[in-house]
């Protein structure tokens, strides 16, 4: 029984590592070792239920650097950490076998189905438990990305412009399929990048369909057509004795003005503030519904100087579940992610999903040191977000994984006959060698962005 997953690290690095690597690097090892821990586990688990030996439960590969022995069963940490194992007495029909009951093959298909099973929704149940655990802090979610899509801005020679679209309209479908929300806009582009798409919008009660090609930004080659929601930038925290205190600013404030001028974004809310160094500028703000005008001095030196607030560049709501809540949250999420991985999958097949899109050990390791210096919450988040991706992709129909040694049982049901021994060989170097080019390509995608 083996978890494999496919992502990054530098070998040529320096030995003097860095703060910022050595925290990408733990985060790293974290996710991936509690991932693999627990699927390894799921496997170990119902396979001593049902009485089978196990021979080695490992996380890594290769040589092992740490073993010790209980029960019959070798417990130990190999030197390559990009996966684990459970090896069990008799799995498969190369094994050495002398028929004993406690011997994988000697058990039912239904006793072996399970034991293949488990590895995959342990995974499943990772996901949920820590999503679940990861929002019981609470967060700050963005009002807009549950809000329809109508255009707020238009930027400046992007592809939207290009062909037409105008703020104000109200985007309706990406491809034939109906987009509700700003979020749901933003899963349909984001995987699109560089592959004509057809959005309608919906102009002065006119329908109007536009041919338009996301552009790829950044390293990850993410879809964008830039646009951008009707978006106002609200106090997120005013920092105790600054003049934004004093001036009677509070948390959740909008800024609607900055001394009559409306319209203004983040950064340029932000500029004016350092530039008014002893000068008074007066906001005008949405408080419950209600406009407010505060006036405000800033302190500090010209060009830099502040009031005292954090500012975000949108508006927020803040999330404070409950337990129950926060689970049921988490099964929402999930479920949607789920959806969205589907249709990733579906798109390799389809060719709407850009292979280069994927993402291997590098990659993960990435987000894995970004999310660390974000916080727990947010690393708790991203290692959910990959235990759902690896529960699933184990139960593909793929030989090797999960999902193609229960296929293969389901096939042996139905024919009511067991595949001969050279079938399965076939079968499973097939699926070796698909997965081993599925790593040559995500490892290839990896170093590729590093090199830009």
């Amino acid at each position: 029984m083996g978890a494999a997953l496919f992502d990054r690290n530098n070998p040529y690095a320096t030995i003097v590592v860095s703060d910022d690597r050595m925290t990408y690097i733990l985060a790293f090892l974290f996710v991936l070792g509690v991932l693999v821990f627990v699927h390894e586990l799921g496997h170990f688990l119902v396979a001593r239920w049902y009485g089978v030996r196990v021979h080695t439960f490992s996380l890594g590969f290769g040589p092992k650097i740490l073993k010790i022995t209980r029960g019959g069963t070798e417990y130990c940490i190999s030197i390559v950490p990009l996966g684990g194992y459970v090896k069990l007495a008799g799995e498969t029909v190369e094994d050495q076998r002398s028929g004993a009951p406690d011997e994988f093959l000697s058990k039912s298909k239904w006793v072996r189905f399970q034991v293949y099973l488990a590895g995959p929704i342990m995974n499943l149940l990772l996901a949920f438990v820590v999503l679940a655990i990861s929002m019981m802090g609470g967060a700050e979610v963005a009002l807009y990305d549950s809000a329809p899509p109508i255009v707020g801005t238009v930027a400046s020679g992007s592809p939207a412009e290009q062909v037409g679209i105008h703020v104000g309209d109200r985007v309706l479908t990406v491809n034939g399929r109906a987009v509700e929300t700003w979020d749901a806009l933003s899963m349909a582009v984001v995987p699109k990048a560089n592959m004509q798409l057809t959005i309608a919008v919906e102009r002065a009660g006119e329908r109007l369909e536009f041919k338009v090609t996301p552009d790829a930004v950044g390293r990850f080659e993410i879809g964008d057509l830039g646009l951008l929601p009707v978006i106002r930038p609200q106090v997120s925290s005013v920092y105790p004795g600054r003049p934004a205190e004093r001036a009677g600013f509070k948390k959740g404030d909008v800024l609607i003005a900055l001394n009559g001028q409306r319209g203004l974004r983040q950064s340029e809310l932000i500029k004016q503030i350092q530039q008014s160094a002893g000068k008074s500028i007066v906001f005008t703000v949405e408080r419950e519904d209600a406009s407010v005008d505060l006036a405000v001095v800033p302190e500090g030196s010209a060009g830099a100087a502040t009031i005292g607030v954090q500012i975000s560049p949108f508006e927020t709501r803040h999330v404070d579940p409950t337990v129950g809540q926060a689970f049921k949250l988490s099964a929402q999420e999930n479920w949607k992610s789920t959806l969205q991985i589907g249709e990733t999958l579906k798109g390799l097949f389809t060719r709407e999903t850009q292979v280069k899109q994927l993402m291997g050990p590098l990659g993960i390791a990435e987000l894995s040191g970004s999310a660390a210096e974000l916080g727990f919450a947010a690393l708790l988040a991203l290692m959910a977000m990959i235990s759902l991706n690896l529960g699933l992709l184990n139960l593909m129909p793929v030989p090797v994984l999960d999902g193609g040694h229960i296929a293969i049982l389901a096939v042996e049901g139905l024919a009511r006959r067991d595949l001969s021994s050279r079938v399965k060989e076939r079968i499973l170097i097939a699926g070796a060698a698909l997965i081993a080019l599925l790593m040559v390509t995500v490892i290839y995608n990896d170093i590729a962005r590093l090199m830009r």
